[in-house]
């Protein structure tokens, strides 16, 4: 049995470049506090659907990016992609079995980590203490999980990208 040739990469740059420009696209100052987790929310999607071409690199690199168009500290958002990108690889074969609101769930604890590990450097970094509004990214994000996981694999369906 022949390995697939993988293709589709070109069709993974443009949604992670999309997702990037929605982090980075100005929200009025009351919506900031809410704004989905567009990236991370894009790399978990895609090491739950093709772990063995994502994975921890590619996240860990996607991270610094976001580093450096955010103007956060160099490599927070980097280690923290990475170690989500890890758990979702890890758990990629549960996670794709759920029906959407359990993965939705899933998102919503795997996102709260994301928070958690960039909060527990920005404590290190001596920043201040976020207010409880911090954690509405996690939720709106997980509300918009099947949104963005319907687009995403019917991208990937329709781009035969494997």
């Amino acid at each position: 049995m022949a390995l697939a040739k993988p293709q589709g990469g070109f069709v993974i740059f443009i949604s992670f470049i999309v997702a990037l420009i929605l982090m980075i696209m100005p929200l009025p100052e009351w919506a900031e506090a809410a704004r989905p987790q567009w990236l991370i929310m894009v790399v978990i999607y895609w090491c739950i659907a093709l772990p063995d071409r994502i994975g921890v690199i590619i996240a860990w690199m996607t991270g610094l990016v976001l580093d450096v168009a955010t103007g956060s500290l160099l490599g927070q958002n980097a280690m923290a992609f990475g170690i989500v990108a890890f758990l979702a690889i890890k758990l990629h074969l549960r996670i794709r079995l759920f029906p959407l609101w359990q993965q939705a769930l899933s998102i919503l604890i795997l996102i709260a980590l994301y928070q958690i590990i960039t909060l527990w450097v920005k404590g290190f970094t001596g920043q201040s203490a976020q207010s409880w509004s911090y954690w509405l990214a996690s939720l709106t994000s997980m509300l918009l999980w099947p949104f963005v996981f319907t687009l995403l694999r019917g991208v990937r369906r329709f781009y035969r990208v494997r």
